[in-house]
């Protein structure tokens, strides 16, 4: 069992994982970007351009901090890109970017609703 294990973990490729992280992450949130943003548009006021400019922000803004997950991994060569050493900071990353792609459409939105109320 164990050596199953120790197998697994040789054959990871921590530069493809992170890439996969990124990419599903982008997907995730450009959708839920679209969704939140679609929603504080039919529920506020539609002649705003608020909302739409929390589009832009997917564009200006997440690809290239989600770039910079990636970046940090590409650069391992073949043996660090299959050091189980590696696990948890890869893990790490993994989670700011799963919070990022999950939070940011919410706070985003939010803070451009909140943007036109006072505007």
């Amino acid at each position: 069992m164990m050596r199953t294990s120790a197998f697994t973990a040789r054959n990871v490729d921590w530069r493809k994982r992170m890439s996969d992280t990124v990419a599903y992450g982008l997907l995730v949130y450009t959708a839920l970007q679209i969704f939140v943003t679609m929603q504080a548009i039919e529920g506020g006021n539609s002649a705003s351009m608020l909302p739409m400019l929390a589009l832009v922000v997917l564009v200006a803004g997440i690809i290239p901090l989600f770039r910079r997950f990636e970046r940090r991994w590409e650069h391992l060569d073949d043996a660090a890109a299959h050091d189980p050493g590696l696990r948890s900071a890869c893990r790490r990353d993994q989670i700011a970017v799963w919070a990022c792609a999950v939070g940011l459409p919410f706070l985003v939105t939010g803070l451009f609703k909140a943007l036109g109320e006072v505007f």
